[in-house]
């Protein structure tokens, strides 16, 4: 009966995708992610000290947040509840919510929620969340891949810290792997594999930061040899190709010229030489580059190094990734090759890239500043009593539409975020600019000499 037990444990074991089996327990177990779980970092001390708060995990797919809202449960000994935002709804919700209550009334231990792709939840969904947060009868614990300023109820977000998770590094994806392999108990410890380090190299890079990918990609790799006698358990960047279905790219053993590769091509781009341009592109798609991955880059770079200076550049790029998708290799490999020298040939201009950088750092030093008044959206009488939309000038009712009014908070007032160059339309665009501001600053001027 034992040995019956044993090989069904076994059978549920290896019945479990690899990248299930290898998550990690404790918070010393998991790697990666030291902004959040380094020595005496704000949510490290939380857990060890059980002072659990809300929290909302944002970060890319296989980034690692199932996997932490375990171990916070785990490590402060809590009653832990999944909910999916896609099967359950709020009956599900009260649901939980009794058994919270039930758990806190006979058993003194706290729940923790996790709620994997909470950004899929409806209004009424995260409303019902918000009472029993606040309470603290549940400490929610979100997980989503999308930015949560707009995809999560600003009451149930005012509750709950936002933490992001980033991509895991190649070199915490190659732990990640190698731990695998030689783990025993839950890894391919007992095939004693044998994985050559272009292998290895080829799996994090087809990963991209993705651990579950990872995981995933070395577990189908070593199908292909684990039923061979053990000398011949090798895992070679050829069985790797075979198994990911996808030819690696030539690059070196330190795994570099796909990003050499790529920088060389945007750096021609930037630098207006469509000869290297097309070269580079060339070079990328015989090496077997994804060329989504190429398009996703001239769109990019249309908006990041051309702008404004040529409106038409952006517009050009994502043509040719539409049209790459609808006709495929070999023939749509032109519509790139059509788009890389447009963008090359193009007025160049980062103002667009400067500015927006610029807006994000202001963001992240004056927090929420307030919508003045007279551009705030009036759809109610109280609104409309409150003084929400007083004072707004209609610009299509005056000389060129356009007004001189402040649109920025108060704070930021005069503020400028875009400087248009001398190159292509963004010329035309800051003659247009400068002769706006000079009405504006003239308006400004008057209403100063207006006041008592």
């Amino acid at each position: 009966m034992d040995l019956f037990n044993q090989s069904e444990k076994e059978v549920e074991r290896t019945a479990r995708p690899l990248a299930d089996r290898m998550r990690p327990r404790t918070l010393d177990g998991f790697v990666g992610q030291a902004h959040l779980l380094g020595k005496k970092r704000l949510l490290r001390r939380a857990i060890e000290e059980d002072r659990l708060f809300s929290v909302i995990l944002w970060g890319p797919p296989g980034s690692g947040k199932t996997t932490l809202a375990r171990i916070m449960a785990h490590e402060t000994k809590s009653h832990f509840e999944t909910f999916s935002a896609v099967l359950s709804g709020v009956k599900e919700i009260r649901e939980v919510i009794e058994k919270a209550i039930t758990y806190r009334r006979y058993h003194q231990k706290k729940t923790v929620l996790f709620v994997d792709e909470i950004h899929r939840f409806n209004k009424a969904q995260q409303d019902a969340f918000l009472p029993h947060v606040e309470s603290g009868l549940i400490t929610l614990i979100g997980a989503t891949t999308e930015n949560p300023s707009f995809e999560v109820i600003a009451p149930l977000l005012s509750r709950a810290r936002v933490m992001v998770l980033h991509p895991f590094s190649d070199e915490e994806l190659s732990v990640i792997l190698k731990r695998a392999i030689t783990d025993k108990e839950n890894g391919l410890g007992r095939l004693s594999l044998e994985v050559e380090p272009d292998a290895l190299a080829h799996i994090i890079w087809a990963a991209d930061g993705d651990a579950r990918a990872a995981l995933n990609n070395l577990e189908a790799a070593t199908s292909l040899v684990q039923k061979k006698d053990v000398r011949g358990r090798k895992v070679t960047r050829t069985v790797v190709e075979a198994a990911l279905q996808k030819k690696a790219l030539r690059y070196d053993k330190a795994g570099e010229a796909h990003y050499n590769l790529i920088s060389a091509f945007h750096k021609s781009l930037r630098g207006s030489d469509p000869d290297a341009a097309l070269y580079w592109l060339g070079r990328m798609l015989a090496a077997g580059e994804d060329p989504l991955y190429v398009a996703r880059r001239m769109v990019r770079f249309a908006s990041e190094d051309v702008g404004n200076a040529d409106p038409r550049a952006l517009s050009v790029a994502v043509s040719a990734m539409q049209a790459f998708q609808f006709v495929g290799l070999p023939e749509g490999d032109l519509a790139l090759a059509q788009a890389a020298i447009y963008l090359a040939t193009a007025p160049k201009s980062n103002a667009l890239y400067a500015g927006y950088s610029k807006v994000k750092q202001t963001i992240s030093q004056t927090g929420s500043l307030p919508v003045p008044m007279h551009i705030r959206n009036a759809p109610t009488r109280l609104m409309k009593d409150l003084g929400y939309g007083k004072g707004y000038k209609y610009a299509h009712d005056f000389s060129g539409a356009y007004i001189p009014q402040v649109y920025l908070p108060e704070e930021l007032r005069g503020q400028v975020f875009y400087t248009p160059t001398e190159r292509g339309y963004e010329k035309t665009i800051k003659e247009r600019l400068e002769r706006w501001r000079r009405l504006k600053e003239s308006m400004l001027q008057d209403n100063k000499k207006r006041q008592p």
